[in-house]
């Protein structure tokens, strides 16, 4: 209840790991790069100051579209529960700032992007071992493999 949630904005730094967890849930992780800027009234424009780097981790329906949608060097804007994890080795400290992210986005003030939205699998939709039309009536076999390209079915020739 407790929780710290933040929002970064910044650049993919490292490729998109997409796997499957042990308990059957899709997990993706990536390195998120988040450099300051500071305005030099002096010189009349931006200055870099430092970058920090977060360790995004995305998991069930998020995790599979981060992995088909987000590649090195994008600029994303993503929101989640930030968590600083220590740990020890070889005699040194180290720190890591993690998020697990709920909400992961282009930036679209540095460029556009194309929204396609998910179609989850329905039954009926899924054909027989045979391919293409297997399922199909044999006169919507023949009908629809006319409007085929492709190997991908096109839409029915009318009856």
């Amino acid at each position: 209840m407790n929780e710290a949630h933040v929002t970064v904005v910044g650049n993919v730094a490292t490729s998109v790991d997409f796997k499957t967890a042990v308990s059957g849930v899709p997990v993706a992780r990536f390195r998120l790069a988040s450099t300051v800027r500071r305005y030099d009234q002096e010189r009349g424009g931006w200055n870099d100051a430092y970058t920090s780097f977060y360790t995004v981790w995305a998991w069930r329906t998020l995790a599979a579209n981060i992995a088909s949608s987000v590649t090195v060097g994008e600029p994303l804007i993503v929101t989640g529960q930030l968590r600083v994890r220590e740990r020890e080795a070889d005699e040194r400290r180290y720190i890591s700032a993690e998020l697990t992210a709920t909400t992961v986005g282009h930036d679209l003030t540095r460029g556009t992007s194309a929204f396609v939205r998910v179609q989850p699998a329905r039954a009926g939709l899924v054909t027989s071992p045979g391919g293409w039309g297997a399922d199909l009536a044999p006169s919507e076999t023949s009908a629809s493999q006319q409007g085929t390209e492709g190997g991908v079915p096109s839409q029915p020739a009318p009856s």
